[in-house]
């Protein structure tokens, strides 16, 4: 005949009930945590990721864009022809 321990059963329900508890305060904590650092991080006017990448990308086709216009006025110095003058396209 197995019989339960009142003094086991209350300090495994203490046990559960602390360990609940415990996982609380850590959600509480790390939610808290990112609140900061996100107004931190806010406050040090930093650019997000996609604006980054935005940018990073113009940047890339211009780079691409002069490389194409310096080929291009090289190529008609070489043949002897002045360049027309034409306006850049905005896109």
């Amino acid at each position: 005949m197995q019989t339960r321990n009142k003094i086991l059963d209350d300090f495994s329900q203490l046990m559960t009930n602390a360990m609940g508890v415990a996982q609380g305060a850590r959600d509480e904590a790390e939610t808290a945590m990112k609140g900061w650092i996100d107004r931190w991080l806010a406050d040090r006017d930093l650019v997000t990721r996609e604006e980054f990448d935005a940018v990073r990308a113009m940047a890339q086709k211009a780079r691409e864009e002069n490389a194409a216009l310096l080929a291009r006025i090289e190529a008609l110095e070489a043949s002897g022809k002045k360049p027309a003058r034409t306006t850049a396209k905005k896109s």
